[in-house]
């Protein structure tokens, strides 16, 4: 069974500038646009959508700014199959499919969605180069529960600093796909650097030299160092629209067992 994350999606009232701010600044490749405002962006990987926010999304949460992920699957019909045995009984949803949306779309055990494609969302050639997305940070009630969820439909792997995390009585839980670390937090939460946004919380680049990085973005956007009792990623920004991200070099993000992605 191959599921791997390679979607990422926005809602925005100007979605053409947050594409532009990433195009410039972290040589996104334009996938294409809708007619409607939607302009889909790639790092060779990733299918970054922004997405016009409307009425007619019919959203259960419209709210500006990251809204949910998507994953590519071998085979849309197996994953519902195995998606609807689960106890919670969440919906199956028709998606429009093309460079902007998965072909269907599911729901986590706490509501929020997640888009499934069998064509990678658009992509057609996985690239492995810098800057890259290497890591999603989502914000949950149950976090236990959301890593079942990712564990049990599409075979992702705990990591070690959620292992340690355990041991400790804390509830922050880390997952792999083998290509990207999945942070799974508690929305309440009193740790140090900790932001209660609910749902998908951040995402963050692997760079290969993140002190020039910094000093270029730091002329447009409000840059802080993470703490150093982090084991990932050395900064956090907001992008021109609150958007946060991070940016690693050195620490990276433990993507498998035992698999690091670092730039040095």
């Amino acid at each position: 069974m191959k599921a791997r994350l390679r979607y990422l999606a926005f809602l925005s009232d100007a979605p053409a500038d947050l594409a532009d701010f990433y195009a410039r600044n972290f040589n996104l490749e334009e996938l294409g646009r809708s007619n409607h405002g939607d302009v889909s962006m790639t790092d060779g990987f990733f299918n970054f959508s922004f997405l016009k926010r409307r009425p007619e999304f019919q959203e259960s949460r419209n709210g500006l700014g990251l809204h949910h992920i998507g994953l590519e699957v071998d085979s849309i019909d197996e994953t519902v199959e195995r998606y609807r045995a689960l106890p919670t009984k969440m919906p199956v949803v028709k998606e429009p499919g093309g460079p902007h949306f998965g072909d269907v779309r599911i729901f986590d055990p706490e509501g929020m969605p997640v888009s499934l494609s069998e064509n990678s969302f658009g992509l057609k050639n996985a690239a492995d180069r810098l800057p890259r997305l290497r890591h999603i940070a989502c914000n949950a009630l149950w976090p236990e529960g959301i890593l079942n969820f990712y564990s049990l439909l599409f075979g992702f792997r705990e990591l070690a600093a959620s292992r340690e995390r355990r041991s400790q009585g804390r509830h922050n839980r880390f997952a792999g796909d083998g290509c990207t670390n999945l942070a799974i937090h508690p929305f309440y939460n009193e740790s140090e650097g900790h932001i209660a946004h609910y749902g998908v919380n951040h995402f963050g680049f692997l760079v290969s030299d993140v002190l020039s990085k910094i000093d270029e973005l730091a002329r447009e956007i409000p840059v802080t160092k993470r703490p150093d009792s982090r084991p990932y990623a050395e900064y956090r920004l907001s992008d021109p629209q609150g958007n946060m991200f991070d940016l690693s070099q050195t620490k990276g993000w433990e993507i498998d067992v035992d698999k690091w992605a670092r730039a040095a």
